[in-house]
Order: C-alpha cells, then structure tokens, then sequence
C-alpha cells in the first residue's frame, strides 16, 4: 500500500509575494496541484499534506479530501515528515514529494516506488553538471550510497560530487517510525534534515537503490520568478510537442500556450500566441489565427477562426467562420456554417445553420433560425436595467444595419427590418417593418467656417 506526502509548509521568501510559494500557477494551475494530479494517478487513498506558512490559504485553495498536516514551525524536511508520522498506516510505502517541484512524472515516480520493500529504500537522483546548492550523494567502493550531504555541510572534496538528491524518496513507514525520532539538528543550518536517515539506513543494512528522473527538468523547482517562468516555458514546450505528435501544425511552438486539456483532430493549424484553458475539443481540418484565446470551448471541422478571437464557454459546429476580433461569450452556439465577423459579440446567443452576423454587432441572449443576415451595428437590447429578455428571430430573416431589437421580441420567419430602425414589437412572417424619421434638407443652412 502507498501513503503519499507532499511537503508545503515553506515561505517562499524568493518569490517576493503575499500568495504562498505552492500556490502560484504553471500552465493556470497551481505548482501544488500539479504534484496533486501526478500523485493521484498514483493511489486513490488521501493525500497527506504539510501546510505551514500562510496554512489557511493553501488548504482554501485545495481540495477538503486531502489530509492536512500542520508544521506550525519550519525546523527542516525531518520535522515536517515527523508531523505526519501518525498519519502513516504501519504497513505502507511512503512517497515523498514537495509542493514546489510541479513537473515530476508519474511513470519516474513508479520506477522508484517498484524499488522499495521492508529492506530498502530508493532515493531519486540525478546528475548534474552544475550541482551547486544540492545535496551530494556519497559511494562507497561498492558504488552503494552511504549518504546525502547537503551543500553547506560538504567538504571540498564532497563538493566536487555531481551525483545529487532530488530531495524525492520512497520509504517503508517502520523504517520512517524508527528513524525520524533519532534526527538531530546539529548542522550549519540548525535543521532536521530528512536526509540523515540514509546514514541511518546505511548503517543497519538497509538497501539504498537509486532511480533516475527521464529528464532534468521533472525535479526542477521553483524558489523564484524566474525558475517560475522557465518551468512555464518547459511545460508548455512539452505540451506543444504532444499536440504536433497528434498531428497538429503550430506556425511557433515557443509562441503556444495550454492551460487545461484540450483534445485535437487532423490537420489542425494554430498560428502563434494561441491560448487555450480549460477544456478544448478541436476537430479535424480547424484554421487558428493568431493571438486567439479558446476556453472551455468545442470547434467543430472545417471552422476557421480569424485572427484575435477570443471564443468562451461555447459551442462551435463544422464548417463556421469567426472573426478576426470577435467575441464569444459562455453560451453562444453556433450551427454549421455559421459566419460570425469582425468585432461581433455574442453572449447566450443560439444562431442558426448558414446564419450571418458580419460586423459590429451584439447579439446577446437570442434564438436565431437558419440563413438569417444581421446588418453591421445591430444590437439585441436585451437588458432593462434590471432583468434580461429573449430576442428570437425566425428563419431567412433579414435585419438591415445599425438596428435595435427591444427585447423581448420575436421576428417571424421571411420578415424583413429597415436599416436604422428600432423594433420593440414582434413582427409577422413575410413582413417588412422599419421605424424611420423623415429625411429634412435646409438649403439655407451654412456650414460653420474657423473664426
């Protein structure tokens, strides 16, 4: 059985912010989620936590079925673990993880965790041409770890290792229960290292196995902005690289961002500062220009999306045209071969098969049937200070420019309005209605001239 621990109580001083350090985002998502998701892959028991540093935040923002451990005084990786040992089933494996280390694979995770029983523990290492600031890992002349020594602690020699701890380690909970009491702080930083247990180990004969991470970057961490913004970059890179092994062109993938999942079909094309979040499903044959942001979002095949379109909480169906600069909001629904165009906004709004809303437009909470035409400045005046109305327009309806539709009002179908009118009664089929002043002419009139 495996009980996992995610170590969270640290400040994050280095982060120069009142949010605490596991909980500023990579890829929209918080680093600590990030370990949470990874870790649940692993087992379906509870995950124990260790909050210390701005506690109530961090467990706000997490789940409730998560166990929470408080560390009220940050004394070391030994004292945080030894605040969780009650929380450890006697017969377990524990996997020990750190909030701030986002990137760390489940299959790395596995490998290590197959390499632990009653008499051995595993450690995850890695080797690096620039060690400094990690604990080394020591050998002896049989290549078996003897210890981790941290950096401040380290002779010259010791220093000179490359071979370093990730700080992540898979151990049996007896062996845990017997060590962490025996912890001492006598070192340069007065702390309760985690990592003298391996001298601990080595000494009563329990096997220390070492597993390696795939690459460098799953045990990278983030202490400050700019580790924050590296990692941002490595995980999207990685992204990109899935979605192009799936088939889908990106013009720049240094120029893509994902926050969320999204699910592609062939021959997809997403030009550069593309952003999607959430939940996206992406069909065969789709065109993205740039600089559009899709959110929660499904486009249908053949749609092809102008460039900066922003397009959320909607519904798109095969063979539509939107933008450049138009607008989606949550609700919109589009049938197939829909056109909605340049600076448009729509919001609740369902719009037909073959439908059309070309230019500067906003249609908002309104039922358009099929092959209806709304002329540039058309507005659905759907809000009376204090509650919202349905605009609802039939089939083969015409509305012709800068017109107003009062709602609630229904256009029936064949019905034909006026460019310039305002329309606050319903309209018969086949009808044509328009609400238009009289044109004046002053031939009197003189233009005014600069005094």
């Amino acid at each position: 059985m495996l009980d996992i621990l995610i170590l969270a109580a640290g400040k994050g001083t280095r982060m120069r912010s009142s949010v605490p350090k596991v909980l500023h985002p990579i890829a929209g998502k918080a680093l600590i989620q990030h370990v949470i998701d990874t870790a649940k892959a692993l087992t379906n028991n509870p995950l124990n936590i260790v909050v210390g540093h701005e506690a109530d935040k961090v467990q706000r923002e997490l789940s409730d079925q998560h166990t929470f451990i408080l560390q009220e005084h940050q004394l070391g990786t030994g004292h945080a673990v030894q605040q969780a040992l009650p929380h450890f089933r006697k017969d377990s494996i524990v996997l020990i993880l750190y909030g701030d280390v986002p990137l760390i694979s489940r299959s790395t995770l596995q490998r290590l965790i197959n390499k632990v029983n009653k008499n051995s523990l595993a450690l995850l290492t890695m080797h690096l041409d620039q060690p400094k600031g990690y604990g080394r890992i020591t050998r002896n002349s049989s290549n078996k770890v003897t210890a981790i020594v941290e950096q401040k602690d380290a002779t010259e020699e010791q220093l000179a290792i490359n071979e370093v701890n990730t700080g992540v380690i898979a151990v049996s909970a007896q062996h845990l229960q017997k060590w962490l009491p025996e912890l001492s702080n006598n070192n340069a930083q007065g702390e309760y290292y985690l990592t003298d247990i391996i001298s601990m180990a080595q000494q009563q004969g329990v096997e220390i196995n070492t597993e390696q991470p795939d690459f460098e970057w799953e045990v990278m961490g983030v202490n400050d902005r700019r580790q924050q913004a590296e990692l941002e970059r490595i995980y999207q890179l990685n992204r990109a690289k899935k979605l192009m092994a799936e088939g889908v062109t990106l013009i720049d993938p240094a120029r893509f961002d994902c926050r969320g999942n999204v699910s592609v079909g062939q021959d997809v094309i997403i030009d550069i500062n593309c952003l999607l979040i959430g939940e996206v499903a992406i069909g065969h044959n789709v065109s993205i220009g740039a600089n559009c942001i899709i959110q929660n979002s499904v486009i249908g095949d053949n749609t092809v999306i102008k460039g900066n379109t922003i397009i959320e909480d909607s519904e798109v169906k095969a063979d539509c045209t939107i933008g450049p600069f138009a607008r989606l909001r949550p609700g919109t629904k589009l049938s197939e071969q829909a056109k909605i165009g340049n600076f448009v906004e729509t919001k609740k709004a369902l719009i037909g098969k073959g439908s059309k809303i070309n230019h500067l437009s906003y249609v908002g909470d309104a039922t358009l049937g099929d092959d209806v035409n709304i002329g540039a400045g058309t507005i659905t005046c759907n809000y009376d200070g204090v509650n919202k109305h349905q605009t609802t327009i039939g089939n083969d309806v015409f509305v012709g420019s800068n017109s107003a539709l009062v709602a609630p009002v229904n256009l029936e179908d064949g019905v034909t309005i006026g460019a310039g009118s305002t329309i606050n009664c319903s309209v018969e089929k086949n009808t044509l209605s328009l609400t238009r002043s009289p044109q004046k002419m002053h031939k009197e009139w003189q233009r005014p001239i600069k005094k």
